[in-house]
């Protein structure tokens, strides 16, 4: 169970051009950090580098009291800008499929479905939907299956103002049963949390 991120110094070079170096976070259970900063200037592949998904130029990423491995397979969402969805596949298929995969189960989709008001886009193709109904979709598997950490990248970009709020919900009860958020965000979260600038 992960209870805490530290990244240390981190570096991370990509095509060649440095993005970003020295950059330090300490974020504990219950705790969210709003990741800033202009276009380009890495936030994406921070939260990827965490992940385990891009390898740092340099410093360290480090889940205290949790191997590696086993953090980034079982214990973090990483959601990123682009949602990631089939678009031939109903929105029941993308949600069930990507629930198991994560670990969780039938049951457990159908109730993120209902939290995010789903339900009657269930078995609509991924194309017919809006964008803001494609992200609701792809943040259901953060209810569907959960996990302590998750990382968001631009979560609330293409949803309205209600369901920025009805989201904003969402993280804080996520943080009070000990999880951890790090979203890149252009704008505010809804919640309390950390900031973190990357300078470009």
């Amino acid at each position: 169970m992960i209870t805490a991120l530290s990244l240390r110094n981190l570096a991370i070079r990509r095509g060649g051009r440095l993005l970003f170096e020295g950059v330090s976070l300490e974020l504990s259970a219950g705790e969210a950090c709003a990741l800033t900063g202009p276009n380009g200037s890495g936030k994406t592949s921070l939260l990827r580098a965490v992940a385990g998904l891009v390898r740092p130029e340099g410093g360290e990423v480090a889940f205290p009291g949790v191997e590696t491995e086993e953090a980034r397979g079982a214990g973090l969402h990483l959601i990123g800008h682009q949602d990631g969805l089939k678009p031939a596949r109903t929105a029941w298929e993308e949600l069930a499929f990507w629930t198991v995969w994560c670990g969780g189960s039938e049951t457990s989709a159908r109730a993120a479905a209902e939290a995010l008001e789903l339900p009657p886009l269930l078995e609509l193709e991924v194309r017919r939907l809006s964008a803001g109904q494609r992200r609701r979709l792809a943040l259901a598997r953060l209810l569907a299956a959960p996990r302590p950490l998750w990382l968001l990248d631009e979560p609330l970009s293409p949803l309205d103002a209600r369901f920025r709020a009805r989201f904003g919900e969402i993280m804080v009860a996520h943080l009070q049963g000990g999880g951890l958020i790090l979203a890149a965000v252009h704008d505010p979260l809804p919640i309390r949390a950390k900031s973190l600038e990357l300078a470009g």
